[in-house]
């Protein structure tokens, strides 16, 4: 098989960018007292389309995770419906809630029950207020339009402070194919499947099995790498439809064409990866943390994923502390490292770059320099661990007094 150079752009449009997608948003006071912010969206293919999804490995899981993973056994459906303001989880009639959203969506838009995935973020244990949710059906389902996207992404936000919405667009079999999506995310947020919620659209043709590898493998490389604070979700959902509206030649096997749709895949999932940590909870700064020449793929995966999720390592980013012993003890502990003996460290920003440990051993440094390097926006830790060649990125931010000030009153 030939090599492939993999040819995308980004485009505006989200979710609505491929064909024949329509979405539409309701304000409809799920969370009590809220009578401005939308919270609930549907989304919705012109007619039936591939889809897979990948979940929480969170063994509490929301009535609606179980609801979606039941109605994707046919690898098929046609719409989403979310809400935000309630996780509609842990209560005695969050089974009941998930199977009446999907069906009051159902009618709402003219498509099977079955047909319809269901998504709730928000506050675990409360029950969801259903004539709330019967009304943002009626009136999202009014207002379906191909200009909606960003509202979709507005709807599904809780404490994120930024939309996450993007879009790419590529050719597969000489045919113009888009990639949409949306997501949400800025605390409780230590990804193990996808993100808290994720939906994504295309026009592609792609078979439902090779549609759940490509999800699969996208959402390793991006999505599974984000941390904020350590916890994983009840409700972690990413969806993907595939409506083949672009008209390609359906993709059914790991050829040239599939990895095309992988590589643009992985970067609208990486772009999303970026923004939830940026915007992790309380946060400043969006530190990448990336080892390279490791033995294998995942000791590298293990070691940045560990060094971005330490409190300690999150805390001194905070304060522009050069505390490289902090990554240096990461290391050590992820479970990953066979010898930490020839681990160098540096940090990098649009500031410049300084090395701060050489072969496990602190180096002679600028102190100033290395605290000016530390106050960007966007700072990478870069670990060499001298011992193959793999590597890996992971995605976090740092850890401010914010994040214990919007945690300790999020249910109230």
């Amino acid at each position: 098989m030939a090599n492939v150079q993999p040819k995308f752009e980004f485009v505006e449009g989200g979710v609505t960018a491929p064909l024949g997608f329509t979405a539409g948003t309701a304000c409809c006071g799920i969370k009590p007292g809220n009578k401005t912010k939308l919270d609930l969206c549907i989304i919705k293919s012109d007619g039936p389309a591939n889809a897979a999804g990948i979940f929480t490995k969170n063994a509490v899981k929301a009535a609606a995770v179980t609801k979606t993973i039941s109605n994707l056994k046919n690898g098929t459906a046609q719409c989403i419906v979310a809400n935000s303001g309630n996780a509609n989880c842990c209560n005695k009639f969050e089974h009941e809630a998930a199977d009446t959203t999907a069906e009051l969506c159902a009618n709402a838009v003219g498509v099977n029950p079955d047909d319809v995935l269901v998504a709730s973020t928000g506050v675990i244990g409360e029950v969801l207020n259903m004539d709330a949710v019967k009304k943002g059906i009626a009136q999202a389902s009014n207002a379906m339009s191909k200009e909606n996207s960003s509202d979709c992404a507005a709807a599904i936000m809780t404490t994120d402070t930024v939309k996450k919405e993007f879009a790419v667009q590529l050719e597969l079999d000489g045919k113009q194919v888009k990639i949409g999506a949306i997501a949400k995310g800025s605390g409780m947020i230590h990804i193990n499947m996808g993100t808290m919620l994720s939906f994504v659209t295309t026009d592609a043709a792609v078979a439902p099995e090779i549609l759940k590898t490509a999800l699969l493998q996208a959402a390793e490389e991006t999505y599974n790498m984000v941390t904020v604070d350590g916890d994983t979700s009840t409700n972690d959902t990413l969806v993907i439809l595939a409506n083949g509206l672009a008209q390609n030649k359906i993709i059914t096997e790991k050829n040239d064409d599939y990895k095309n749709f992988v590589a643009a895949l992985t970067a609208l999932f990486e772009k999303i990866a970026r923004t939830l940590a940026k915007d992790g909870e309380g946060a400043t700064k969006l530190i990448v943390t990336t080892v390279n020449n490791a033995k294998t793929a995942q000791q590298a995966k293990k070691i940045a994923k560990t060094v971005a999720g330490s409190s300690l390592v999150k805390s001194a980013m905070f304060g522009a502390d050069a505390n490289w012993g902090r990554i240096l003890c990461a290391v050590g502990y992820s479970g990953a490292a066979e010898d930490v003996s020839d681990v160098d460290v540096c940090f990098k920003s649009a500031s410049g770059s300084i090395a701060v440990c050489k072969k496990s051993k602190g180096l002679g440094f600028d102190e100033e320099k290395a605290t000016q390097i530390l106050q960007q926006s966007e700072i990478e830790i870069i670990i060499d661990m001298h011992s193959g060649d793999q590597t890996a990125h992971a995605y976090g931010c740092d850890l401010t007094y914010d994040y214990v000030k919007i945690n300790g009153s999020y249910r109230t």
